[in-house]
């Protein structure tokens, strides 16, 4: 019995030393992935395109390398080059609570956000009108809600010489002609239909983000 472990034992020496060696090569590999992870986070690259550089979601690479943004003095946010002096302030009037958590995740993705999110155009009046309210830099509004829907909202929104300079962003799941036609001609400053895919979704928000927030020139905050 003795004669017969001691010859496994010897038989299985190779496997245990090549997945010894496989362990070490694995080990190595994820410093490596780490290490360029954070060179491209140094050099402006943010979460979807490390993501996707590793054949993962934006999701998947924050959770494999986490904190990736925290690494130096110089670096506190994903989108550093473009870092706001002060974080952006956000307001979704949207009442699906899937969609309010996606789209809270694609603007937070991408940098410094403070997300207001409420379910109706008479909570989104509520908000904007009481004493002290930050004005947001952007609204991002879906049309059918319950009490005041979106529509109702924005002809409030644009006629309200207090309110009417913010951008308001209609992403709604209507590509409804009328519905199109209606917002701009109530004067909203962009129309998007909320993709079906969750993948487009997200990159629909974020190019909302990126254009609103990081390009467009924007009134002054009070």
């Amino acid at each position: 019995m003795e004669d017969r472990e001691y010859r496994n034992a010897d038989d299985s020496a190779p496997a245990l030393t090549l997945l010894h060696v496989l362990v070490q090569v694995q080990q190595s590999a994820e410093r490596l992935q780490r290490a360029a992870a954070k060179d491209a986070a140094r050099t402006g690259a943010g979460y979807p395109q490390i993501g996707e550089a590793s054949g993962m979601t934006r999701q998947g690479a924050r959770q494999r390398w986490p904190g990736l943004f925290n690494h130096s003095s110089n670096a506190t946010t994903e989108h550093m080059m473009t870092a706001p002096a002060r974080p952006f302030d956000v307001l979704l009037v949207e009442d699906d609570i899937a969609d309010a958590m996606l789209i809270e995740g694609a603007l937070t993705g991408r940098g410094a956000r403070n997300l207001v999110q409420v379910t109706d155009g008479v909570a989104a009046l509520e908000h904007l009108r009481a004493p002290g309210t930050a004005r947001p830099d952007l609204i991002v509004l879906d049309l059918n809600m319950p009490r005041m829907n979106g529509r109702e909202l924005l002809q409030v929104l644009k006629s309200d010489k207090d309110l009417q300079a913010i951008p308001v962003v209609i992403l709604t799941t209507s590509a409804a002609p009328d519905d199109v036609t209606g917002a701009y001609s109530s004067h909203a400053n962009a129309y998007v239909t909320k993709p079906v895919n969750l993948e487009e979704f997200e990159q629909a928000v974020q190019s909302i983000d990126a254009f609103y927030l990081e390009t467009a020139t924007r009134p002054p905050h009070n």
